[in-house]
Parts: C-alpha cells; sequence; structure tokens
C-alpha cells in the first residue's frame, strides 16, 4: 500500500522547490509523483504543422522522487508521516502519525 497516493497535498522537503504545497496529480511509477506546481522546467520545442503544434518556450512539470516530499498535515499546518492502522473490520485505512487522525480519502 503506498503511503502517498494521487489526490494527496503533499509537501516538498528538500531541492529548489522547499517548502512548497501541491496536490499528487499522478504517480509515474512506484517512486516518482508528478506534483502540481513543483519541479517545473522550460522546454523548447520546435513547431511542427503536421500535428499543428506551436513551436516556443513552454513550461513542464518534472516528476519528483516521493523521498523528497510527504504528506501535509493541515491540522497541524507540517509535514507528517503515515501509519497504516487496520481497524477492527480488516481494513487498512492511512493516519497521520502524530495525531492519529485518519487521513481523507481524496477524490480522484
Amino acid at each position: 500500500m503506498n503511503k502517498i497516493r494521487t489526490g494527496d497535498e503533499v509537501i516538498v522537503l528538500t531541492g529548489i522547490d522547499k517548502g512548497k504545497i501541491g496536490r499528487v496529480l499522478a504517480r509515474v511509477d512506484d517512486s516518482y509523483l508528478v506534483v502540481d506546481g513543483v519541479s517545473q522546467v522550460l522546454r523548447h520545442e520546435r513547431p511542427d504543422p503536421h500535428r499543428e503544434k506551436e513551436g516556443g518556450i513552454h513550461s513542464k512539470t518534472m516528476p519528483i522522487h516521493q523521498s523528497n516530499v510527504a504528506i501535509f498535515n493541515a491540522g497541524t499546518g507540517k509535514a507528517d508521516k503515515v501509519k497504516i492502522r487496520i481497524l477492527e473490520s480488516g481494513q487498512r485505512v492511512r493516519a497521520y502519525k502524530s495525531t492519529g487522525e485518519e487521513i481523507a480519502r481524496s477524490e480522484q
């Protein structure tokens, strides 16, 4: 079970975007995430008239490793760790480690 999922609000811990808060847009693979507004790069693209694609300089969001982000706890206003709690029914739910509060399911 992945502790950080699509739709979660995360805070960047290291790098040039340290301290930025964004929502996870996608998981590229087991280790990399695409976070909204984080790790923006500029790409120079050539025009392609066959695909009706304009050329120029475009901003693109690049993946970031999941070890460089932590889930953002809005209650405390800080980064937090995630623990997996097993309910009596056998269901596994995610919870903030500091407060024990269950993490709300995000709409995907």
